[in-house]
């Protein structure tokens, strides 16, 4: 399984991006996913998640500016962030976990990971 995070970027505060995850898998239905992110010096955190029947779960600190998607016909999960603070600053990875139709939370729930992309928000 190989993942392909992308879209990242610099944009100023207020502003909006949306990441794409690409997925190497034949059944990308049956793939939970989310979106994690680590800033400079600090721990890897949760960010949002989506099951494999659509349901969604988010971080507080995204909640409402964040939106994740999925579209299970191109093997791809979105993150569309809007109102982006300076804060948002991070790597972001996208993860996959086969087989469960829970909403995953947490770093060692997740199998897959991929690359990182780099989101700067400039004040």
């Amino acid at each position: 399984v190989q993942l392909q995070a992308y879209g990242g970027g610099l944009v100023q505060a207020g502003g909006s991006l949306r990441l794409s995850c690409a997925a190497s898998v034949v059944t990308f239905s049956g793939y939970a996913m989310g979106w994690f992110r680590q800033a400079p010096g600090k721990e890897r955190e949760f960010v949002a998640a989506i099951r494999t029947s659509g349901g969604t779960v988010y971080a507080d600190s995204v909640k409402g500016r964040f939106t994740i998607s999925r579209d299970n016909a191109k093997n791809a999960v979105y993150l569309q962030m809007n109102s982006l603070e300076p804060e948002d600053t991070a790597v972001y990875y996208c993860a996959a976990r086969y087989g469960s139709s829970y909403l995953l939370t947490r770093q060692y729930e997740y199998a897959y990971w991929g690359q990182g992309t780099q989101v700067t928000v400039s004040s």
